[in-house]
């Protein structure tokens, strides 16, 4: 009897023993730190949006991201957030992927959100931020740039590091008037507000792309977002390449600038079955509308080519819009969009162009797409709209 009642014990202690490893309700160890580790995100997150430094310092003060902490200042942040979302711990150090989410303050809709990779180490029964980089492959935040300086336009808000106020200035300026031209040519279903991002160098804008610097030289800016979104995304920035942009004159900043604002007023129309021929050509048209620029001035490149007598077969595909690839082609490429699309509002007027995007951009995938719109909005086939494109390129610019 009384080996029974010492086994029972043995028994007992044996489950009280896997309880304390395991944790109430079945949790482990490694569950209870990622929840410690949440609370001193959320804390930290909280910190930042009430510009609490003391707080934000609290949950580890490693000196580059107190030097964040200062270069969001004038940020005006609407949400910040973090979600742990992989946790890998040996001992009192720790490694969290978590994702960051945050809403500047009366542009964005939704969250914008960026994979951030962490490390922690704990001190004391507490943990502590070590650092706070992005994942690999996610592209920098403005702010672990330098200190992030705020310009607010009429339709725009501008946001620059190593800039000058005169010189935001003058972005928020061209963006101000960007933004009008382009409801005028496309409509008012849309935020009609562009957030303009300028870093101090082409550098600085591939790491905000998170891509090669040597990408992107010579192009003066791009916009990010994602394609065919819903009416509420939120992730639409203007980028700006300082180097290239800072060498255009007054009229092709101008043009940048509205050529991107068209492609933020888009963006929910342009879905993967959209080619890029339309959506940059689209966005060239904008950006010219107006302008009292002819064929000629506008597409050299592709005049070069008709008046040797290589006038293109086809449309250009999206693999003529690579950035890595021949810049003549690439020229060739955006011009022949442009064309195309100036061909469609001379032959069968703005709005049937607007309503031409829209129709493509309803479709799921790109098979038919194109196919589908020519046919039920302009009443011709790809067959015949390619060879009005190639006689109208012989027509304005041979």
């Amino acid at each position: 009897m009384a080996g029974r009642r010492r086994a029972s014990r043995a028994g007992l202690s044996l489950v009280l023993l896997l309880a304390v490893l395991v944790g109430c309700g079945g949790r482990t160890a490694s569950d209870s730190a990622q929840a410690e580790v949440q609370r001193v995100l959320d804390r930290r997150a909280a910190a930042v949006l009430d510009r609490d430094e003391p707080a934000y310092r609290a949950t580890g003060q490693s000196a580059a991201s107190v030097a964040e902490f200062g270069n969001l200042r004038e940020v005006p942040l609407a949400a910040w957030s973090y979600r742990v979302t992989g946790f890998h711990r040996s001992g009192d150090r720790a490694t969290a992927d978590a994702e960051l989410s945050y809403r500047v303050e009366g542009y964005d809709k939704a969250p914008v959100t960026a994979a951030r990779d962490l490390s922690l180490t704990r001190s004391g029964g507490k943990w502590y931020v070590v650092s706070d980089e992005p994942a690999k492959d996610a592209s920098e935040q403005l702010w672990e740039q330098g200190a992030v300086t705020v310009l607010r336009g009429e339709h725009s808000l501008v946001m620059g590091v190593g800039q000058s106020g005169e010189r935001l200035r003058a972005y928020a300026g061209i963006a101000d008037r960007a933004v009008p031209a382009v409801s005028q040519a496309w409509g008012t279903d849309w935020s009609a507000h562009v957030v303009v991002l300028v870093p101090r160098s082409l550098e600085g804008m591939a790491g905000l792309l998170g891509a090669e610097a040597s990408g992107y030289q010579g192009i003066a800016a791009v916009t990010t977002g994602e394609a065919g979104a819903s009416a509420k995304a939120p992730a639409d920035r203007i980028i700006v390449n300082p180097d290239a942009y800072g060498v255009l004159g007054d009229f092709g900043k101008q043009v940048v600038l509205t050529h991107e604002t068209t492609h933020v007023a888009t963006r929910t129309h342009t879905t993967a079955a959209t080619p890029l021929w339309l959506s940059e050509g689209y966005a060239d048209w904008v950006g010219y509308l107006g302008s009292g620029r002819t064929a000629v001035q506008v597409a050299p490149e592709l005049e070069r080519a008709v008046v040797d007598g290589h006038v293109p077969a086809a449309l250009p595909v999206d693999a003529d819009f690579g950035f890595t690839g021949d810049a003549g082609k690439l020229a060739q490429a955006y011009e022949g969009g442009w064309m195309a699309c100036r061909l469609i509002a001379d032959r069968w007027g703005e709005v049937r162009l607007n309503d031409f995007y829209r129709a493509v951009g309803e479709h799921e995938k790109r098979s038919g797409a194109v196919e589908d719109a020519l046919r039920d909005v302009l009443g011709t086939t790809p067959q015949e709209f390619t060879e009005l494109w190639r006689d109208y390129l012989q027509a304005q610019l041979g």
